[in-house]
């Protein structure tokens, strides 16, 4: 069996870069560090990986508790310490007196200068304020170039890691049981829709798996999968415990609280 049959086709030129990634690593003799990845990429990333005596790997976003990590892989007699995983912790400086901002805006505002996804972990907020965590290679850019969120007028401030506020992770779980594993089906289960109201706003754009539109009712899910569904939030596969001796498959599906 083939190590792509562990995984979903459109995944297979991820999984192509993370081998890459290992081959650097033993051949180089060298710590290779990359971008920023989502849940699903780092589930993989340890998949393939695994318990290698050659290879180690760890990741790190600038707290244990983010969701979006940097995955430093290196040989076996490295021993890794924050600063090899190069970011920069921001804090967003606006007049929260007198204007409210969002999650979505900042990240609006960070893709519209030209800052793709995979180089800012995560954009975190304890109701007021916001920080932003950065790859180090565009913070200068960032800093200078991010003015503005939405309508409010902001400024970036370095701060230091131990300045973060914590991240939120904690979710409730609930358990079901579907009859496959399509996203039509998941997702009416877990959002108590029925499928023919899901079908549409599948189709229409309005659902997302692991940060990317997916318009394919059909389209297989796995564990450790990020859904967000527009107007009522995500939730995420924590684990699929198999199939029932009906042939049904029971999940666990977390919920941001």
């Amino acid at each position: 069996m083939s190590i792509y049959d562990h995984f979903r086709k459109d995944e297979h030129p991820f999984v192509d870069q993370v081998i890459e990634w290992k081959s650097i690593v033993i051949e180089q003799y060298r710590p290779k560090l990359t971008d920023f990845l989502d849940p699903r990429q780092q589930a993989i990333v340890s998949s393939i990986f695994g318990e290698n005596d050659d290879v180690k790997y760890s990741f790190w976003g600038g707290h244990e508790k983010t969701e979006r990590k940097r995955v430093l892989v290196y040989p076996s007699y490295y021993s890794p310490n924050e600063e090899d995983y190069e970011m920069k912790l921001f804090h967003v400086e606006y007049p929260h007196k007198f204007i409210t901002i969002e999650h979505r805006q900042i990240l609006g505002a960070l893709m519209n200068i030209g800052v793709i996804r995979e180089k800012f972990g995560d954009i975190l907020s304890n109701g007021t304020s916001y920080q932003i965590v950065v790859a180090k290679e565009v913070a200068d850019f960032v800093e200078w170039n991010l003015t503005a969120v939405g309508k409010a007028k902001i400024t970036l401030t370095e701060i230091e890691q131990s300045e973060m506020i914590e991240p939120k992770a904690e979710y409730q779980f609930s358990q079901v049981t579907v009859s496959s594993l399509r996203l039509d089906v998941v997702i009416a289960e877990a959002y108590r829709q029925s499928r023919s109201k899901v079908k549409p706003m599948i189709e229409g754009s309005l659902i997302k798996v692991n940060w990317k539109t997916v318009e394919d009712p059909s389209y297989q899910l796995q564990e450790h999968d990020v859904l967000s569904v527009r107007g009522k939030g995500r939730c995420f596969i924590s684990s699929c415990e198999g199939q029932t001796k009906k042939g049904k498959w029971r999940l666990t599906i977390g919920f941001p609280k």
